[in-house]
């Protein structure tokens, strides 16, 4: 992906936003996503949740959640196919939902369990056979989560956390996928993740990492790899959260 001016200036436009914005009280308390694998903590009652992520040909995904009841997380998203760089073809793509239900908070020796739905999808523009990049297609590289089950539970040291769970892609049986994933909190301000997402054969499924930087209590910034090993279908990705009540 191509890094533009552009997207340094937005960049700077949102930190300094945000900064301006957050209060002291509102702590982005929960790893609710690794980057593509949910874990099974949500957001508090009455907080709001604002992800920008721009990631391949230019394109930038806004995603909004809200915790609004207790346990229970609503959102939607938006993507910009084009919008960075200098292309014509700008295009905004169709909205997509997403939600979230924890039902247990976890023990001793249990994991946190939620449940939920992910409509998510990413790599606009490919061909659905070839797999490859085409002006014009209308696939997704990547297609939505949809429904799933995720299990999240720190083992072996403070701030190392695993997760792991099934997801059913359209509500298709025959679609069924798993995902797993770790998060580390090396520092108070660094977390380092590492997913394996649309696992099902070697082909379908794929490996991201990145690193999270805590920039403020209700700021975060992701730069992260997605689909490593792949070729050009490998890439980059930033993405910024930023957390506050409602």
């Amino acid at each position: 992906m191509k890094i533009t001016r552009s997207f340094a200036v937005l960049v700077a436009a949102l930190l300094a936003a945000s900064f301006g914005w957050a209060a002291d009280g509102d702590p982005i308390s929960t790893e609710t996503m690794i980057l593509d694998v949910p874990t099974a903590e949500v957001f508090d009652r009455y907080q709001a949740s604002f992800l920008t992520r721009a990631y391949d040909h230019g394109t930038v995904m806004e995603s909004i959640d809200f915790g609004v009841y207790p346990r229970f997380n609503i959102g939607v998203s938006l993507a910009i196919d084009n919008w960075i760089g200098s292309s014509h073809s700008v295009k905004v793509l169709n909205p997509d939902f997403q939600a979230k239900w924890k039902l247990y908070d976890g023990n001793l020796y249990l994991p946190a369990i939620a449940i939920g739905y992910d409509g998510r999808r990413y790599g606009y523009g490919y061909e659905q056979n070839t797999r490859e990049y085409r002006h014009g297609s209308k696939h997704y590289l990547d297609d939505r989560k949809g429904g799933y089950v995720t299990l999240t539970r720190e083992i072996f040291v403070p701030g190392l956390a695993l997760t792991g769970g099934l997801n059913i892609s359209d509500f298709d049986w025959d679609e069924l996928y798993m995902f797993t994933g770790l998060y580390y909190k090396i520092l108070p301000q660094i977390n380092l993740l590492t997913e394996w997402d649309n696992i099902r054969n070697i082909r379908d499924s794929r490996l991201n990492m990145g690193v999270r930087f805590y920039l403020h209590p209700s700021l975060a910034l992701d730069a992260a790899f997605r689909r490593i090993g792949r070729g050009d279908e490998s890439e980059r990705i930033l993405q910024l959260r930023y957390v506050t009540t409602f």
